[in-house]
């Protein structure tokens, strides 16, 4: 994928680039694969905002992707579409029973291109196989965390791993992140990596196109006054925040540990701030 470039003609597109749409091979999802999306702007049943800056933006429909595509799949890619709910494309493909499904589209994924599920499934790219099937070294996205529950990690656009090691019923996958962690061996992962690479390379160039998707504006707090954020007040304003990052409210960010769940820190060989430490 390439990005496309904006000529200069206006101020906010200096500099403004935006996805190539050229590889979408398909404008219109299929409607019995679409649920309702309803948007809450960031308010919960009470209509208290609980998570800021978000609010109004254009409609969307979710589309509903497969991300545990059964074992003995044997289906046909259709169409290569755009997917607002994800930075990932995906593919909308007919299986053997000639049932419909979308699953995220790998990088190499294109129309006619054939797809298969299961233990028996050739090392390709876009196949699904369990973690055991699967050369040591390999590329893969789309994995699952627990057999049978669905791709949980390595969804996003250009997003891989890689299966680095095999112990017994164990497999050792490093994530994008760096981080290295246990998966059982019948967990089930995509082969390659996910499609739409140059993603990350967008600038979105002007505010309007946060706006539109549902990013409302943030103000820092250090442009603030001191009764309204912790980071506020200072003579002749202040250039640097003086203490640790805190949200309005007092909680440390930025670098504050939230991480909850002890119970698979077992799982985990090397952690991703290991590279911060050095």
């Amino acid at each position: 994928m390439a990005i496309k470039q904006y000529k200069a003609t206006t101020p906010g597109a200096r500099g403004m680039t935006s996805q190539d749409m050229s590889a979408i091979t398909a404008k219109k999802p299929i409607k019995s694969l679409l649920s309702k999306k309803r948007k809450t702007s960031g308010r919960n049943n009470q209509g208290r905002i609980t998570t800021r800056h978000k609010g109004g933006g254009v409609r969307q429909f979710y589309r509903n992707v497969n991300f545990a595509l059964p074992a003995g799949t044997i289906a046909t890619v259709e169409a290569i579409e755009y997917d607002p709910n994800r930075s990932a494309r995906i593919a909308r493909i007919k299986d053997q029973e000639g049932a419909y499904h979308y699953v995220l589209a790998g990088i190499r994924m294109k129309v006619g291109m054939e797809i298969r599920s299961g233990e028996d499934a050739d090392i390709e790219h876009g196949n699904r196989l369990p973690l055991a099937n699967i050369p040591v070294g390999s590329v893969i996205h789309a994995i699952e965390l627990q057999a049978g529950r669905g791709a949980q990690i390595v969804r996003s656009a250009g997003a891989r791993a890689q299966l680095v090691a095999k112990e017994g019923e164990l497999v050792q996958i490093k994530l994008p992140s760096g981080e290295v962690r246990t998966v059982h061996n019948s967990c089930q992962a995509s082969l390659g990596a996910v499609g739409n690479e140059q993603h990350q390379n967008i600038k979105i160039g002007k505010a309007g196109r946060n706006r539109k998707k549902g990013i409302r504006p943030s103000v820092r707090g250090i442009a603030m006054n001191a009764a309204d954020h912790p980071h506020g007040g200072g003579d002749g304003g202040s250039h640097g925040v003086g203490r640790d990052p805190v949200t309005p409210w007092g909680q440390k960010t930025l670098g504050y540990r939230t991480r909850r769940r002890k119970r698979t820190s077992k799982q985990i060989i090397r952690s991703r701030h290991e590279r911060k430490r050095k």
